[in-house]
């Protein structure tokens, strides 16, 4: 999602206000042979539903309006296409799904007269495409026609055989300066390796005589020489150099998550390491993709998503006193704050607060395309939810992932959002104390959905393509009004449970009586030993008992 920036000779450098992580896996780089990507929605405020345009037909002279996905902004409309498929979330029914982040790049190139917003270009491309190849295709040439209204994005595009990353920055808004809309440029991710990008352009050099695996606009390197952002050889040219050079923000708030998401997975991470700490200018440049060590599931990537990179150099340190009495592995924003004139910075990693929602996405090329792609969403940060299973021929939505009257500031206990939000913000600010409690009804239902999954699929593929999705279609919204009712007796759970800072004792899954029907004398544990040692250094004597 889109970032607030700061300009500076003439490149938008982060404060990433906003901002998200995809990872990719190709579909040898998995265990059953699915392509999978993933996307945390990360935007401070934002509430979002689970997305959903219907399959259509539409009339010639038929039109379609376009709102700008991050304001609602009305920016113009443009004809519609003759057949639009099914979309639920970021997947349409031929499993086709796109998710993004947004980098920024230069300035001067957001084009304020194009027509086609970054999120709105998603969902038309999904509607309007059977696979990855034909995504990149539509939606290069509606901005080519129409003008590209966002800041610099890098998007994913994957089917059941294919992972493909897209990044597209506008031409300025000036027609004197620049008749030109668009630049853009696309690379196949091989099917052995694994990809990711995180608010940081991630494409460098363009094989450009590699046809099958790389599409890239006629003016990729042209404009480039026109603005005189570059003077080399075609075959040196980089993109990101170019157009969105990666800084220390770039590198340490950004790529960092990268990093981390491929150090989980392949040995020698450390080579590139010195890039993701940003500081070193003369670091070795991260690759755009690795080959894993081993092959990846859904439930690897999952687990990616709840990354704050623990064991490495940058993991949030739950010593320090950012961490608070509990622990929390979480820091507040902005970012970046100042003390004194100079200028501090926060860890970025992929797990995060503001995260509105979350998915994993896998297609297989092997099934039905009404089972073959499973779209696993939550509705709050990664860490703090359950990932249920939708699948891309819904046509139906659970009521708690669009729930009626519920929106950014009206809450509603029938909303997954609003309720996940609920018990999330209970959980950070004691998350040593209250985390077990969430993680083990978290793991809970994920494993049960994993479990039935093979049996699920199995009944349906039993079926005639319709029987088969209404059943995924009832089995989906099943599962999802389940996961609320659990995730609702679990906010319960945690404030009779912990209330004032204390610990209820329980007994065979109950909370214990006294001999009288009364509470339990509840358990107060106080500092952990390395806070309260922490605290002693701060304040030195002054809470010392007396003899």
């Amino acid at each position: 999602m889109k970032r607030l920036s700061l300009i500076m000779t003439g490149l938008a450098i982060g404060v990433y206000a906003l901002a998200c992580t995809n990872f990719i896996v190709g579909k040898k780089a998995s265990v059953d042979g699915s392509v999978i990507c993933s996307y945390n929605a990360d935007s401070y405020g934002a509430f979002m539903r689970l997305a959903h345009y219907p399959a259509a037909k539409h009339q010639k002279g038929d039109m379609r309006k376009i709102y700008e996905w991050d304001t609602n902004k009305y920016l113009g409309e443009i004809p519609e296409a003759e057949v639009t498929y099914n979309v639920v979330g970021n997947i349409n029914e031929w499993q086709v799904t796109i998710g993004e982040t947004t980098y920024g790049g230069r300035e001067e190139m957001v084009d304020s007269t194009g027509l086609i917003d970054y999120g709105s270009l998603i969902y038309i491309g999904l509607q309007r495409s059977k696979t990855a190849r034909e995504a990149i295709q539509v939606m290069t040439s509606l901005v080519e026609q129409y003008g590209y209204y966002s800041e610099g994005e890098t998007f994913t595009i994957c089917d059941p055989n294919e992972a493909w990353i897209l990044e597209m920055q506008g031409c300025g808004p000036d027609r004197k300066v620049s008749k030109e809309r668009v630049v853009w440029v696309a690379r196949r991710i091989p099917d052995d390796a694994i990809c990711g990008h995180a608010n940081q352009s991630r494409i460098g050099q363009i094989p450009m005589k590699d046809k099958e695996n790389v599409r890239y606009s006629k003016n990729v390197i042209k404009y480039a020489r026109k603005m005189g952002w570059y003077e080399g050889k075609d075959e040196d040219f980089s993109w990101k150099n170019a157009y969105a050079f990666p800084d220390f923000g770039g590198r340490r708030i950004c790529d960092a998550r990268v990093w981390s998401f491929f150090n989980h997975h392949v040995k020698g991470m450390d080579r590139y390491l010195p890039w993701a700490l940003g500081k070193d200018k003369d670091a070795e440049d991260m690759p755009l993709w690795v080959v894993p060590d081993k092959k990846l599931s859904v439930a690897d990537i999952i687990t990616d998503m709840r990354d704050h990179y623990e064991g490495t150099p940058m993991a949030i340190d739950s010593t320090d006193m950012g961490a608070g009495v509990w622990e929390m592995p979480y820091r507040p924003t902005p970012l970046y704050y100042t003390v004194d004139g100079k200028k501090y910075f926060n860890e970025r990693p992929t797990s995060t607060q503001q995260t509105a929602w979350t998915f994993v996405s896998q297609m297989r090329s092997w099934m039905p395309r009404e089972v073959g792609g499973c779209f696993w969403f939550g509705n709050d940060d990664g860490n703090m939810v359950a990932y249920t299973p939708v699948y891309c021929s819904m046509t139906q939505l659970p009521e708690c992932y669009n729930t009626p009257g519920a929106d950014d500031v009206t809450f509603s206990d029938k909303n997954a959002f609003w309720v996940e939000n609920w018990v999330s913000n209970m959980v950070y600010p004691r998350y040593t104390m209250l985390f077990p409690s969430l993680k083990a009804v978290r793991d809970s239902l994920q494993t049960a959905y994993f479990n039935q999954q093979a049996v699920i699929e199995a009944q349906a593929m039993k079926m005639q393509p319709a029987a088969m999705q209404q059943f995924l279609n009832e089995y989906s919204v099943d599962q999802a009004q389940r996961m609320l009712a659990r995730w609702k007796q679990l906010a319960f759970y945690l404030v009779v449970k912990y209330n004032d800072m204390a610990v209820k004792p329980e007994e065979n899954g109950h909370f214990k009586r006294t001999p009288y029907g009364l509470g339990a004398k509840v358990k107060r544990p106080g500092y952990s030993a390395g806070f309260a040692r922490k605290l002693v250094k701060e304040t030195g004597d002054r809470y010392v008992k007396p003899e």
